[in-house]
């Protein structure tokens, strides 16, 4: 499936975000916000706001801040309304770049969106013109640092709880799951003793691609640029892994 790839550019990504906290703490802010306002503003009622608060009490995001976006959502609190929009397009040497935007001002984001793909030789395209070369998956990710994680184990954990595939390499677990059963497979694997270092439910690609150096620092310049936008939440694309 996607070995490394996923593990590697999200620590990368984290390294990056390291000097961006305001900015963190908006998207959480927003993410909350959204899930709230779909679901409710009860944490075990509602999976998707229970996930989106855990992500931020991880980035270390105050509880006031999000207490403030839940209070928000419901209502009892005045605040912006915002959209989910989904943008699609191909980054230097056709990579498949899905963007994930939350935003109070969709015309606005959709220029500056649009201007980043053109400025480092991308294109915008239509709605699902890249979509299907990626797969919804839950993901998990256990990190064996101390070396006492014994990996057979550890597999049949993950089978028992429903997972659908487990990669192991240099003492990183990647763990996917079908969307559905995401809850339960952490769970389990929470109950069991392990600590999880990453679990969300994302887009994984089928397959990666392999660039010259200059088309892949082209595709990494698109890539900062959308996530330095604070209305961008996610940036998925199938560029093969970049280490750290």
């Amino acid at each position: 499936m996607a070995g490394h790839s996923k593990w590697h550019n999200i620590q990368r990504r984290k390294g990056a975000q390291d000097a961006k906290r305001g900015k963190i703490f908006m998207r959480h802010a927003k993410f909350i916000y959204t899930a709230a306002k779909e679901g409710g503003g009860d944490p075990e009622m509602n999976p998707a706001l229970r996930t989106a608060i855990e992500k931020a009490k991880a980035d270390n995001m105050p509880n006031d801040n999000i207490e403030r976006a839940i209070a928000k959502a419901t209502g009892t609190l005045d605040g912006a309304s915002y959209e989910e929009v989904t943008y699609e397009g191909y980054g230097p040497g056709g990579i498949a770049v899905i963007v994930h935007v939350l935003t109070d001002n969709r015309n606005r984001t959709a220029a500056e969106v649009r201007h980043a793909f053109s400025k480092f030789g991308g294109n915008l395209g239509e709605s699902g013109c890249v979509a299907f070369m990626f797969d919804r998956k839950g993901y998990i990710v256990i990190v064996d640092r101390e070396g006492t994680i014994d990996e057979d184990e550890l597999t049949l954990k993950t089978i028992d709880a429903g997972a659908e595939d487990i990669e192991a390499e240099d003492g990183v677990y990647e763990i996917y799951s079908n969307p559905d059963d995401f809850e339960q497979v952490r769970n389990h694997l929470q109950d069991q003793g392990y600590d999880i270092e990453e679990a969300e439910i994302t887009l994984i690609p089928q397959t990666y691609s392999e660039l010259a150096k200059d088309q892949e620092e082209k595709v990494m310049q698109l890539i900062d640029t959308l996530e330095d936008n604070e209305d961008v939440q996610d940036v998925y694309h199938n560029l093969k892994a970049i280490e750290q």
